[in-house]
């Protein structure tokens, strides 16, 4: 056998690998208010994305173009996204070689791809759209993004923070590369995030799967690469020759994904051409040999059926939205229709990184369940930076959309309310405009007016009571995010049944 040697492919996964990392890195504040190259793209490009969000949303956006491109061209050349361009795949290459491999698991043999499959394609179909929980790139990203990133930006700091007490008065000369990183390389801002651990948990058990065989996430769930296996499966380069050579069955061991049985696999072949390149009778190669491939191309028609009819009893399950949550479900500014918004996000998780304000997290059931992992306004924690558009530029489908400064301050993301048990001029009389200050509205969202009361003692005062001006507010949360009082605060934010848009001089 041909000892191993870097291949095109190889060199064509790594290559597309550090494009993602830095086009990850890319996606961040770094003091310009436009981000020109962001991550996005790779789901832009992603036929899982795009038909899903085509199924649920009944029509299609030019975002999704490169994704049209790169079906038809699984559609000639087979499945080659995931042999030389997936990030995760290349991933699991890295890792497969460096871990010691078992007996294939058999509950993963057979449909069970499919079985994932069908069900998110028809619940998107019944506008339910899911996609985003199983793509291997969301996953990936979501991981990074959610969980590894924010903790190795941490650890930076920390180790710098160490540094410079240990070094004293010295410690000067290491400002130069800690301002290197900090503006290239780590986080904007310290944030963690809920459902960090679940994000790493399942991009963990993918790497997992490795132990049992290569590529088993690849071969036997991923449904992003079923359907380019699908569609791959018309691909006219077909391979030769179809089975193991008698005399050789090297194949076998040197496939990572298509020759577990005695004939290869169309719909399993990454075309990473390892077969070809290593073959010691150079016999192996793809050739030319007229559309279509022999055998069934759906895995049966009950499967098919049952995949139809389980998406549409997913598509109904999954709506439940608890009453009380839906009050407090702030979407990012531009979001004005709910159930279009959950039919477009791919839960991407770029919109929270770059949030200037950490004011948007990911969703755990407040949406249901078909809105895990989308992004939330939670204004105690953070607020809607009122000329930032960072959220709408990096959103791949466009569910948020990228809106001018101008238009975007006058989206309504919600409307502040006061509670007056717990709002200090009402409850204690105690005289506050933290709130008013803050407020960015030009002609102020909060006001108060003025009243004269007596105090504890019965001597008289002048008591400032805040209001807010409805038709001014846009629900960014700033007042929300700096109420003094500790725990619940003074004023909330809610969230409103129809977004219209601010008027550009509504009237006081």
């Amino acid at each position: 056998m041909k000892p191993a040697k870097v291949t095109w492919a190889r060199v064509c996964q790594l290559f597309f690998l550090l494009l993602f990392l830095v086009l990850f890195i890319l996606t961040e504040y770094r003091g310009s208010d436009r981000i020109s190259l962001a991550v996005n793209s790779f789901f832009r490009a992603d036929p899982l994305v795009a038909l899903s969000y085509l199924l649920a949303e009944k029509s299609f956006t030019l975002l999704l173009l490169p994704a049209a491109l790169l079906a038809l061209a699984t559609l000639l050349f087979g499945r080659f996204f995931c042999g030389w361009i997936c990030p995760l795949g290349t991933i699991l290459d890295l890792a497969t070689s460096r871990i010691k491999k078992s007996a294939p698991l058999r509950f993963l043999q057979g449909n069970v791809k499919y079985w994932l499959l069908f069900p998110i394609l028809s619940a998107a179909l019944f506008n339910i759209n899911l996609a985003g929980l199983l793509d291997p790139i969301a996953i990936l990203l979501r991981a990074l993004t959610l969980a590894v990133y924010p903790v190795f930006g941490d650890s930076v700091r920390s180790v710098w923070a160490g540094l410079y007490r240990l070094l004293g008065e010295g410690r000067d000369v290491l400002a130069p590369g800690y301002a290197l990183l900090r503006d290239n390389l780590l986080p904007f801002r310290e944030t963690f995030y809920p459902l960090a651990f679940l994000s790493l948990f399942l991009f963990a058990v993918i790497l997992f799967l490795e132990r049992f065989e290569s590529r088993a996430w690849c071969r036997r769930l991923c449904p992003l690469g079923t359907l380019l296996g699908l569609l791959g499966r018309f691909s006219p380069f077909q391979r030769v020759p179809s089975s193991l050579c008698a005399d050789c069955a090297d194949c076998r061991e040197l496939c990572p994904t298509s020759f577990d049985r005695e004939i290869l696999q169309q719909d399993e072949c990454i075309r990473c051409m390892a077969c070809s390149l290593r073959c010691r009778f150079s016999r192996a190669g793809f050739l030319f040999a007229g559309p279509g491939a022999d055998g069934p191309y759906l895995p049966g028609r009950r499967v098919f059926l049952g995949g139809l009819v389980s998406g549409f009893l997913l598509a109904r399950l999954f709506r439940f939205r608890a009453p009380e949550a839906r009050a407090r479900l702030l979407r990012p500014p531009g979001v004005r229709d709910e159930e279009e918004f959950l039919k477009k996000c791919v839960r991407c998780g770029e919109c929270m990184k770059v949030c200037l304000r950490n004011a948007l997290y990911p969703a755990l059931f407040q949406a249901g369940v078909e809105g895990m992992f989308t992004p939330l306004l939670v204004p105690r924690l953070g607020y809607c930076e009122y000329n930032c558009t960072l959220c709408g530029q990096v959103c791949p489908t466009g569910a948020i959309p990228d809106l001018p400064v101008r238009e975007k301050r006058l989206e309504v993301i919600g409307k502040a309310v006061f509670d007056r048990n717990h709002c200090l001029p009402f409850a204690n009389r105690v005289n506050c405009i933290v709130c008013e200050e803050h407020c960015p509205i030009p002609r102020k969202a909060i006001r108060a007016e003025e009243e004269r009361v007596l105090d504890a003692a019965g001597n008289p005062f002048v008591l400032r009571k805040p209001y807010v001006v409805d038709e001014l507010c846009n629900g960014c949360g700033i007042c929300e995010q700096v109420c003094p009082l500790e725990g619940k605060s003074g004023i909330e934010v809610f969230g409103v049944k129809h977004r219209t848009p601010l008027l550009e001089e509504p009237p006081v």
